[in-house]
């Protein structure tokens, strides 16, 4: 994947604004768990955006640099409580939609959600803002 796609601040923010209308549209949510480390923005501007106060963070890594791990060796560590249908699990990005897959082993009732999703992913993302194109995506904060 040596073609590169930049996403600006501005645009990152704006999209994730998008977001946070379809998620109104979606339905009502009171916790918001953030996929860290990508996922910890996001879900940021969103607590803000819909008023959610109850945030958590689920840490998990299935990437080394550029290089992606194999699913057996992606670590989760997530101390989160009760996680129902009023909750959102937030990330940045679903690119092949591994970590939504991984996730939904252990919390199949949430609301899975990301800012982008590529087409390999997006299946696997309940709300995403935005579909991108396969390549590697260099954000704001990289």
């Amino acid at each position: 994947m040596a073609d590169k796609l930049y996403i600006n601040w501005q645009e990152f923010h704006q999209d994730t604004k998008a977001l946070a209308e379809k998620i109104r549209a979606h339905g009502k949510f009171d916790k918001i768990i953030a996929i860290s480390r990508g996922g910890l923005i996001p879900a940021g501007i969103l607590a803000y955006e819909l008023d959610i106060r109850n945030s958590q963070a689920i840490n998990i890594s299935s990437y080394d640099g550029e290089n992606r791990r194999a699913e057996d060796q992606i670590e989760v560590s997530a101390d989160i409580g009760a996680v129902d249908a009023a909750t959102l699990i937030v990330d940045d990005l679903s690119d092949t939609g591994s970590t939504i897959r991984l996730l939904r082993r252990s919390f199949p009732n949430a609301c899975y959600v990301t800012v982008y999703a590529k087409p390999k992913g997006k299946a696997d993302v309940d709300i995403f803002a935005r579909e991108l194109p396969d390549k590697w995506l260099v954000f704001p904060w990289d």
